[in-house]
C-alpha cells in the first residue's frame, strides 16, 4: 500500500455522563445499564410497528455499548484498532443541556477540557485534533467556545482546530448569536465548521420533524456562506442515508416525499459544483457503512470528467461516524478497506488525506 496519512474528519468520543439521563425517554432511565434489555425493547417496538420509536431506542443501546467506556480515551482506544498507527481523529463534542431532557452529568466544559489533554498527550502522537462545540442557546456569545479555541499547547500552537454546531438540536444555522459572535472570528482565524446535514440524529424534544429538516436542510447555509465566503464550512454526511436511498431507488418512496423533492444528497453536489460556494465541502460520514447500496454512486460522482467534477473531489472528506456506526452490520476497518479498494489509492488519498489538510487550514 502507497504512504497515506488518513485523517478521519469525523468521530465521536462522548460518553453516556454527556448525554441526559432522560434522553430519549425518561422511563428508560433504570433500563440504561443493561444494554441488552434494551435491544429486546427496541426489538418488540419494530414488530408492533413503531419504527421512529425503535430507532431512538436503538440509538440509545449504542450509546450505552461505547459510551459506558470510562474516558474518552477508552473510547478513542477502540476506534484506533481500525486504522493505521499514524491516523489522527477530528473529534467532535457535543453539548445536550438544551435538548429538553435534563442536564447533563458532566458540562461541555469538562468535556472541552478531557479532549484537550488528549490532544496534549504525548503518548497518543498527535491522533487527536478536537474541535469545540456551540450550542447558541447555552453560550449566547460564545464565551465557552472561545476559552476552548482560545487554548494552546506548550508551543504555543492552537488545541482545539475548528467548530461543531448541530442545528437539528433546535436552532438555525444563521441564528444571529452564531452570526454575530462565532463566524465573524472564525473566518478571520481560518477555522473550519462541521454541521450537521442528516435527516437523521438527534433532535430537540420539543422541535418537530418538520422544523428540524429546515434547520439541517443544505439551503439553510446559503446565507451564512454568503455572508462568510472565506469560511469552510462541511455539510456532514453528504446528505445522510435517506436521501441516498431515496437517490438510489426512488420506487421506494412516494415521488412527492421531502427526500425526493429537495434531495439533499443531490442539493449538496449542486451546490459545490456550482461554483458559487467556494468553501463548501461535505463529508462521507455514516453514509458509507450502506456501503454496497452506496459505493458506486459515490465512485461515479468522484471520477467524473470536467470542472463540476473536479470541484466535487475537491471539497469530499474523509469520515465514518464513530461510534454512531457502531449499529451498522460492517466494522469500522471493513469500510474504510472497501472505500479505499473501490476508488482506488490516488482518489482514496485526495478524501482522506490530501483534501483533510486543506479544510483544517494546514496548507
Amino acid at each position: 500500500m502507497s504512504d497515506i496519512r488518513i485523517t478521519n474528519c469525523h468521530v465521536h468520543l462522548f460518553g453516556a455522563r454527556h448525554v441526559p439521563d432522560n434522553y430519549p425517554f425518561a422511563w428508560l432511565r433504570p433500563l440504561k445499564s443493561v444494554p441488552f434489555l434494551i435491544r429486546c425493547i427496541s426489538g418488540f417496538l419494530r414488530l408492533i410497528g413503531q419504527h421512529p420509536t425503535a430507532e431512538k431506542v436503538d440509538r440509545l443501546y449504542q450509546f450505552q455499548v461505547e459510551a459506558q467506556q470510562a474516558s474518552q480515551r477508552a473510547v478513542l482506544e477502540r476506534l484506533q484498532r481500525h486504522y493505521p498507527s499514524n491516523t489522527r481523529f477530528v473529534v467532535l463534542p457535543m453539548d445536550l443541556s438544551q435538548i429538553g431532557y435534563g442536564t447533563p452529568a458532566i458540562s461541555l466544559r469538562a468535556q472541552h477540557d478531557e479532549l484537550a489533554a488528549l490532544a496534549q498527550n504525548p503518548d497518543l502522537g498527535g491522533a487527536v485534533l478536537p474541535f469545540a462545540k456551540i450550542d447558541p442557546r447555552a453560550d449566547p456569545e460564545g464565551r465557552e467556545l472561545w476559552r476552548a479555541l482560545e487554548c494552546r499547547d506548550r508551543f504555543g500552537k492552537r488545541i482545539f482546530r475548528g467548530v461543531k454546531i448541530y442545528p437539528r438540536l433546535g436552532y438555525a444555522p444563521d441564528d444571529p448569536r452564531l452570526m454575530a459572535h462565532v463566524y465573524p472570528r472564525m473566518q478571520a482565524e481560518s477555522l473550519p465548521l462541521m454541521t450537521h446535514c442528516s435527516r437523521g440524529g438527534v433532535q430537540g424534544r420539543d422541535v418537530s420533524d418538520h422544523r428540524a429538516n429546515r434547520y439541517t436542510e443544505p439551503d439553510a447555509y446559503r446565507e451564512v456562506l454568503r455572508q462568510f465566503r472565506d469560511l469552510r464550512v462541511c455539510l456532514a454526511h453528504f446528505g445522510g442515508q435517506k436521501d441516498w436511498a431515496a437517490y438510489g431507488n426512488p420506487d421506494r418512496v412516494a415521488p412527492d416525499a421531502y427526500e425526493v423533492v429537495n434531495n439533499w444528497q443531490v442539493g449538496i453536489r449542486e451546490m459545490i459544483t456550482s461554483g458559487d460556494y467556494p468553501n463548501l465541502w461535505t463529508d462521507i460520514s455514516y453514509t458509507l457503512f450502506q456501503f454496497e447500496e452506496n459505493i458506486a454512486f459515490l465512485r461515479l460522482f468522484l471520477t467524473g470528467e470536467g470542472e463540476k467534477a473536479e470541484r466535487l473531489r475537491s471539497r469530499v472528506l474523509f469520515g465514518s461516524d464513530f461510534y454512531m456506526t457502531r449499529q451498522e452490520k460492517l466494522p469500522e476497518k471493513a469500510v474504510c478497506f472497501r472505500l479505499r479498494n473501490a476508488l482506488g489509492e490516488d482518489l482514496f488519498r485526495k478524501i482522506a488525506d490530501e483534501n483533510p489538510v486543506i479544510w483544517l487550514g494546514e496548507t
